[in-house]
């Protein structure tokens, strides 16, 4: 992922410049629309079309990854999402709370990264060696709250419109019936379920998304 970025990035700020002849894919225009008009919205389409396309890309490396490194690849892609939603589609990711959206969502303020931190739950050492159960075990306070009362329940929505917004048809593949399964078994999807936990209640009541037009 990080590399698609860095190479659409570069490349889009090369077609800016003085390197003629057309981009070499999709999302490479993204990046090249963010810089004639940077906008969040723009930042996010340019940003997450990459994140996107490298994921279905190499589908294939994922799977080769253990249970915890999969397990995350899917909490950072649907919350990457999701922010984007924030910007984009309020009504979908907050549904009557919407006017919220645009300042949270923002990704020059500051407010972005509580939904995007993970620091809090993952060790300092590289691979990940516990399983995906071990991790969800630590996750506490906002994040289990943001993952299962916010974005759980929003899942479908969320990732069908993330596929129409980032030219990405293969994005809805990677969740079924309220469980995210990019490199992922679908057998497995308990890891999705919501905890017993009465702020993720709430949230689920308090806050419902809305019926798609």
């Amino acid at each position: 992922m990080n590399e698609r970025i860095l190479r659409d990035g570069c490349e889009a700020v090369a077609l800016s410049g003085d390197l003629s002849g057309p981009a070499s894919s999709r999302t490479v225009e993204f990046w090249t629309a963010f810089a004639g008009r940077p906008t969040a919205r723009a930042w996010y389409r340019a940003h997450n079309g990459s994140v996107v396309a490298a994921c279905l890309e190499h589908r294939d490396l994922a799977e080769a990854e253990n249970e915890a490194e999969r397990f995350f690849m899917n909490v950072v892609l649907c919350r990457v999402l999701y922010t984007h939603a924030l910007v984009a589609a309020p009504r979908i990711s907050l549904g009557w709370l919407r006017p919220l959206g645009p300042f949270l969502g923002d990704p020059r303020l500051g407010v972005i990264g509580v939904f995007l931190q993970l620091s809090r739950i993952l060790p300092d050492e590289y691979p990940l060696t516990a399983g995906a159960r071990f991790y969800l075990g630590d996750e506490r306070g906002f994040g289990r709250l943001l993952d299962y009362g916010m974005i759980a329940p929003r899942l479908q929505q969320l990732y069908e419109w993330s596929a129409h917004e980032l030219e990405a048809p293969g994005l809805p593949d990677c969740v079924r019936d309220g469980g995210l399964t990019y490199a992922w078994p679908f057998e497995e999807r308990d890891v999705w379920q919501p905890p017993r936990s009465f702020p993720v209640r709430m949230a689920r009541r308090l806050v419902p998304p809305e019926r798609s037009g």
